[in-house]
């Protein structure tokens, strides 16, 4: 039985009503061009950038799997959450560079800086990843929430999982289809606002209901609270595990996060993500100026900081309501025989604590925000990657092209790539929870994206081949290793030959496995650049740091003033309070 009352309904039909009117008016504007459908004719301002940035950003992952790792492991995935200073990177460094070369895509960039083959074999990444990330996880947690919410439906032979999957994709696909970027932003910024005093109501009436934040710290025990202790059992001793105890493979058991690996591994994917990744640099360059991009990249950064107040600590009471007993329910799903949080149950806890904690009324509110956040993350990966396909693919074999066919066939590739993530469901469905699959396929797909994009811009002497080097040899370690887990994940009875190399490559931490594809991917890129040729420093002028004109610095002073550091300042300082407040 629907957990939903009347009330609630009418909630979310005003919701959908207010989304579906914005879009529509949003639509009416003629789209023709690929700058209005693709980058909203580049006329956003930063506030929309900076919400319509971290809407894409929360969405499936963090409702769903963010929310379930914080009951089962506390603050310990908070580290990817506090990276909000990644943004300031974009904002700061990488904008100047991008708005100056007026690019529609992160591989266009890598055109210009090195070739067109650089360009195809970024964009052919983008697309695995999304299919393999983005767009499964986001129809995977729609999923999820309505096998809670809505548990009782059935229709053609389909539970209410892949009812709910189904039914995300429809509606979003909708309005992104038709509406483009504008239409995405918009309502991303309308979003925004939804999900996040949605969210915040769930960890109000949550701690309300558990009674308070001292009780939530006494039930949940001090590890749940600390950031780098739990990551391994063992402590900072598990770490030096593979020094001490090689022989005995002590340290191949990946169901932890270790610290060292978190503290070097997690920025690489941070970086990757909010610099380098299409999907969340779209917005910024949908800005019209670099004033605007890096102040929307700020904002988005100060939006950042809220996931492990509105996610992750929902996660943890849910846990601290589950053990406690005072919601039997939450005790039933959450907890085995032997008193453990079953960690394939965890991801229901952000969507339990809606249907059994929070009031009628309320709790219509809340879900309107829940799904805010699916469907704006949705309608953001849906976008980029029609973006990529049609102007990194199709616009190259049909140079000649109009502005109106290059949109249609926008339109037709973001269905076919929902069609593809959709098929790719069940190997989710098999693994160890939806943040362990969403960082460990990031973590081998990112190291020599960032590695091209950073040492590019920072180190003039790198040159095409080295880079294609660097991305070949990465994403070839990434695909082996994504390539051994899956049979693990897709078949609950299979095991790899234990000490054998597959055995070996499979348990090992995947932060670990991450780093060393960004170390090899990295010395591949300079020993290559420097045996072959030196690139043409006028071809790239502008494009390293190497190569900046006085003129560019000049344009690029003058696009900042005084509060916009003091406000990235802030934020760099509520994330060094965040870790001092987390350490136990």
């Amino acid at each position: 039985m629907s957990p939903l009352q009347t009330v609630d309904w009418l909630i979310i039909a005003a919701y959908f009503a207010i989304i579906l009117g914005l879009a529509w008016w949003i639509i009416r504007k003629r789209q023709n061009t690929t700058a209005d459908y693709f980058l909203a004719g580049r006329h956003l301002g930063w506030f929309i950038v900076g919400a319509s940035i971290f809407a894409s950003n929360i969405g499936s992952e963090h409702l769903v799997g963010l929310a379930g790792s914080g009951a089962t492991d506390g603050v310990a995935m908070a580290h990817y959450e506090l990276h909000a200073w990644c943004l300031l990177v974009l904002g700061w460094i990488m904008v100047p560079f991008y708005m100056r070369s007026k690019i529609f895509t992160m591989p266009e960039f890598l055109e210009r800086r090195f070739s067109p083959q650089a360009r195809t074999v970024l964009s052919g990444i983008s697309l695995i990843a999304y299919v393999l990330t983005k767009i499964a996880v986001g129809v995977f947690a729609g999923g999820v929430v309505f096998a809670v919410l809505l548990p009782d439906i059935n229709f053609l032979g389909m539970d209410s999982f892949w009812v709910g999957s189904i039914l995300v994709i429809i509606i979003t696909g909708l309005y992104t289809v038709l509406g483009g970027m504008s239409a995405v932003a918009y309502t991303e910024a309308l979003q925004t606002i939804v999900l996040v005093v949605g969210s915040a109501l769930v960890t109000i009436f949550g701690l309300s209901y558990l009674g308070g934040w001292s009780e939530l710290r006494s039930i949940a025990g001090s590890e749940m609270f600390n950031l780098w202790k739990p990551l391994v059992p063992e402590g900072v001793e598990g770490t030096w595990a593979p020094v001490k105890e090689a022989g005995k493979m002590a340290w191949y058991f990946n169901d932890n996060y270790p610290w060292l690996g978190m503290l070097f591994c997690a920025p690489i994917i941070g970086l990757w993500y909010w610099c380098t990744d299409q999907y969340i640099v779209q917005r910024a360059l949908s800005a019209p100026n670099e004033t605007e991009a890096r102040r929307g990249s700020i904002m988005a950064a100060c939006f950042k900081l809220l996931p492990v107040f509105i996610f992750i600590i929902p996660g943890m009471i849910c846990y601290a309501l589950a053990v406690s007993g005072r919601v039997p329910v939450l005790q039933q799903e959450l907890l085995g025989s032997d008193g453990l949080v079953i960690r394939d149950n965890a991801q229901q806890a952000f969507p339990l604590m809606v249907a059994h904690v929070l009031p009628v009324g309320v709790r219509g509110m809340v879900v309107a925000g829940l799904l805010a956040a699916l469907m704006s993350s949705l309608a953001g990966v849906f976008n980029a990657c029609s973006t990529l396909f049609t102007i990194d693919f199709y616009s190259r074999l049909k140079p000649n092209v109009s502005q109106e066919r290059l949109v249609w066939v926008g339109r037709i590739a973001t269905a076919v790539m929902v069609l593809i993530g959709l098929m790719w469901l069940p190997v989710i469905r098999g693994g160890k929870g939806l943040y362990d699959y969403l960082q460990g396929v990031q973590a081998y797909l990112a190291p020599p994206i960032f590695v091209v994009f950073f040492a590019g811009v920072f180190h003039k002497r790198l040159n095409a081949k080295g880079c294609l080097a660097a991305l070949y040899t990465g994403l070839a370690l990434g695909i082996m290793r994504l390539a051994i887990d899956t049979p693990v994940k897709l078949a609950t009875d299979f095991r790899y030959a234990e000490g054998s190399f597959l055995w070996i490559v499979n348990n090992v931490f995947f932060q670990y496995y991450s780093l060393m594809i960004f170390l090899v991917s990295l010395a591949v890129m300079f020993i290559v650049s420097y045996l072959t040729e030196a690139p043409s420093y006028e071809q790239i002028t502008g494009l390293t740091y190497g190569t900046i004109t006085d003129e560019h610095r000049r344009t690029s002073r003058a696009s900042w003033n005084k509060w916009d550091v003091v406000s990235s300042a802030t934020v760099v300082v509520l994330i060094l309070v965040a870790y001092i407040t987390f350490v136990g």
